[in-house]
C-alpha cells in the first residue's frame, strides 16, 4: 500500500520526469555516437566538464542559457579529442574514452580549485525555475508532473524527438546509421565515414554535457564533484536497453528514475526503520540489471559498433 500510495502522487512524477532529464540528454547523445559505430567512454568526465562548465559560466555573471551553449561547446571539445583519437587513428575506444573520462574529470577538478582556491562550500547559483504551461498545468496529477518542470526538462522531451526524426527520416541519419552498419556502403556513394562518426562524437558528446550542466543549473544550484555519480554509466546501459533507439532508450531512462525516485520515498515509510539504507540505493541499478538483461537479449548491436574504418578496406 504504501508504494501505491507513493506512485500515485503527483510529487513522485514529478521527481521521476525531472530525475530522467540529465539520463535523456546523455542517453540521446551516446546513443547519435553508438549509432554512426563509436562507443563513447568518457561519457562520465563529459557530464562532469558539462556541469562545471555551465555552473562556472552562470556564476561568473552570464546567462542560464549561456550556460547551457558553454556547457555544450566543453563537451564537444572533449567529444573532438576522443573521435581524433578512435576514428581516424583507429585507437581503442575503451581506453580513449576512459582516459577522456579521467581527463574530463581532471579538468573540471584543476579548474575549479584554480578559480575557487579558498572556498569550502560551492557558491550557489540561481537555476532555471519551473514553467507551468496554462491549461495543462492544472490537469490533476499529470499536470503538475508533466507539465511543470524547468526548460531543459522540456528541451530534453524534445529531443527524443528530433533525434528520432533525424536517425529515420532523412538522408543524414541514414547516413549515420549506415556509418555504425556497413561503412563500407557509405564510402561506396561517396561520404567519408571518418567525417560522419567524428561530427556524431562531436555533436553526441555536446549533448552528453548539457546533461551534466541540468544538474547544476536545473536540478541543483551548485556544482560538487560526486554529482553526476555514475550516471553517465548508467546511460550506456540505457542505450543497450533501448535497442540503439531514441524513443525506447528515453523510457529507460523514466523507468531508472521511476526507482530511483521511489527508493528515495521508500526510505521515508515504516520500512525505512527496518531496511539499512543501503538496501534502497542499491533498488534502481538491480532493477535496471534485470530490464537490461530481459532487454538487450532481443536487440541488435549495430554491426561496426567499436570497429575501425580505414578508407579504401572491404
Amino acid at each position: 500500500m504504501d508504494i501505491l500510495d507513493i506512485i500515485l502522487t503527483a510529487s513522485f512524477w514529478a521527481a521521476t520526469v525531472r530525475i530522467a532529464s540529465p539520463l535523456i540528454f546523455a542517453t540521446l547523445g551516446e546513443l547519435i555516437c553508438e549509432r554512426a559505430g563509436v562507443l563513447n567512454l568518457g561519457i562520465e568526465g563529459i557530464m562532469v566538464i558539462g556541469a562545471f562548465a555551465g555552473w562556472m559560466t552562470v556564476w561568473l555573471g552570464f546567462g542560464l542559457w549561456a550556460g547551457v551553449l558553454v556547457a555544450m561547446l566543453a563537451g564537444m571539445v572533449f567529444g573532438l579529442l576522443h573521435a581524433t583519437l578512435t576514428v581516424p587513428f583507429g585507437l581503442s575506444q575503451h581506453v580513449v574514452g576512459l582516459g577522456v573520462t579521467l581527463l574530463a574529470t581532471a579538468t573540471a577538478a584543476f579548474a575549479y580549485r584554480l578559480s575557487l582556491p579558498e572556498v569550502t562550500s560551492p557558491p550557489k547559483i540561481v537555476p532555471f525555475q519551473p514553467v507551468e504551461i496554462p491549461g495543462l498545468s492544472q490537469i490533476p496529477l499529470v499536470g503538475p508532473a508533466f507539465f511543470a518542470q524547468t526548460p531543459l526538462t522540456y528541451l530534453a522531451f524534445v529531443l527524443i524527438a528530433v533525434v528520432s526524426v533525424v536517425l529515420y527520416r532523412t538522408p543524414l541519419g541514414l547516413a549515420l546509421r549506415a556509418a555504425g552498419e556497413n561503412p563500407a556502403s557509405v564510402e561506396a556513394q561517396g561520404l567519408s565515414v571518418t567525417a560522419i562518426r567524428m561530427g556524431a562524437v562531436v555533436v553526441g558528446s555536446g549533448l552528453m554535457a548539457v546533461g551534466g550542466a541540468f544538474l547544476t543549473m536545473s536540478a541543483f544550484s551548485s556544482f560538487f564533484f560526486e554529482m553526476v555519480n555514475g550516471r553517465g554509466w548508467i546511460c550506456i546501459a540505457l542505450v543497450v536497453f533501448g535497442a540503439w533507439r531514441p524513443g525506447k532508450a528515453a523510457l529507460g531512462a523514466v523507468l531508472f528514475a521511476a526507482f530511483d525516485a521511489l527508493q528515495v520515498r521508500l526510505q521515508q515509510t515504516p520500512m525505512g526503520a527496518y531496511v539499512p539504507y543501503q538496501v534502497f540505493l542499491m533498488v534502481p541499478y538491480v532493477l535496471s540489471i534485470l530490464a537490461l538483461v530481459l532487454m538487450s537479449r532481443r536487440a541488435e548491436v549495430p554491426a561496426a559498433l567499436m570497429v575501425p574504418f580505414n578508407k579504401g578496406e572491404r
